[in-house]
Order: structure tokens, then C-alpha cells, then sequence
């Protein structure tokens, strides 16, 4: 039996430290663990898919949470069949819980349920945040475009590089590269 590791975070500047160092106390090695830094929506991430291929009949699978190896029900259950059908255990290290044996694919099968529920909130009340700061004048998005033809206006006008950065509300490096 061999032990094999999968962390995971949702954003570039999360970090994987502290799942690695968990996983590490819980015996996996260092070369064992997998990894990827992206949501858990998708079941396409580059360090699941390469433990996928590296996994065989009889290792276990540790991950620190249920939600990091992903947080949609169905994908969730099509990878847990998936490591069934490869003799693989998965077991979820601060959940206290595995896929050994029938009442453990039953437990998963519902807290899988239970992170795509809470994903779901999350989502809605991003929303409701982001209607709220609309309501109150807040933008979203990209900034206009700078009006290059007021620039260069300005420029005629007499006006400094400064001055002109400080009426158009931009850097007075991006006057100059406008006006060149």
C-alpha cells in the first residue's frame, strides 16, 4: 500500500503549505504529493489528473478536507468511483473520514452534497455583495479607456504632463507614453 497525497487551493496566492505540511504528518512523502492552485469546480486540474495516472490498486489517497479535492457533487462522486474502480481508498484527513468500506461512500456521498450546498450560498451571497455595492454607485470592471484626443488637447492647451495626469486622473508615466 502506498500513500499518496492531493492539496489544493482556489487562487495563484493561497498557499498549499500548511495541506502539504498535514499531509507530510500523516506519512505521505514529499514526491507523492500532488497539487493544484485552482478552483475546485473543475475536475480538469493538471496535479489531480497526473495522480489519476500515478495511483494503482491498493494505495490510499489522503487530501486534508473534503472540499479540496473538489466541490461539485457529481464530479465528486465520479472521482470517488473512479479510485473504487482502481482499488483506491480516499480518506479525508481533518474530516475523519474514508471511502473504506459502504457507510464511508455513503458519508461522502453526503458531505459532497453538503460542499456544493455551501459553494452555492457563497456564490449567492457574492451577489447579493455585488448588487449591493452597484446600488450604491460602486463599478465594476475595467476602467474607461483614456481619451487620448482630451490628452493631447491638454497638450496644446500648454498644459504640463502633471497637470494633465492630475485633470484626467492618470499617471503622469501614462501622459507621457500617449504623447509620444
Amino acid at each position: 500500500m502506498r500513500c499518496f497525497g492531493y492539496a489544493r487551493v482556489s487562487t495563484s496566492q493561497q498557499s498549499l503549505d500548511l495541506q502539504i505540511k498535514t499531509l507530510k504528518a500523516a506519512g505521505v512523502k514529499e514526491n507523492r504529493i500532488f497539487s493544484d492552485k485552482t478552483s475546485g469546480c473543475h475536475i480538469e486540474r493538471e496535479g489531480l489528473s497526473l495522480l489519476r495516472v500515478k495511483m494503482e490498486e491498493g494505495d490510499v489517497l489522503l487530501v486534508t478536507k473534503l472540499d479540496r479535492l473538489g466541490r461539485d457533487t457529481a464530479d465528486m462522486i465520479q472521482l470517488i468511483k473512479e479510485f473504487d474502480q482502481l482499488g483506491v481508498a480516499v480518506r479525508f484527513i481533518d474530516d475523519g473520514i474514508s471511502t473504506e468500506g459502504p457507510m464511508g461512500k455513503m458519508i461522502i456521498t453526503i458531505f459532497s452534497a453538503v460542499a456544493e450546498a455551501e459553494r452555492q450560498r457563497i456564490l449567492e451571497r457574492t451577489n447579493e455583495g455585488r448588487l449591493e455595492a452597484k446600488s450604491k454607485g460602486i463599478k465594476f470592471g475595467r476602467k474607461p479607456t483614456i481619451n487620448r484626443e482630451k490628452l493631447i488637447e491638454l497638450h496644446e492647451q500648454g498644459y504640463k504632463a502633471r497637470e494633465i495626469a492630475q485633470i484626467m486622473k492618470i499617471g503622469r508615466s501614462t501622459v507621457y507614453k500617449l504623447l509620444k
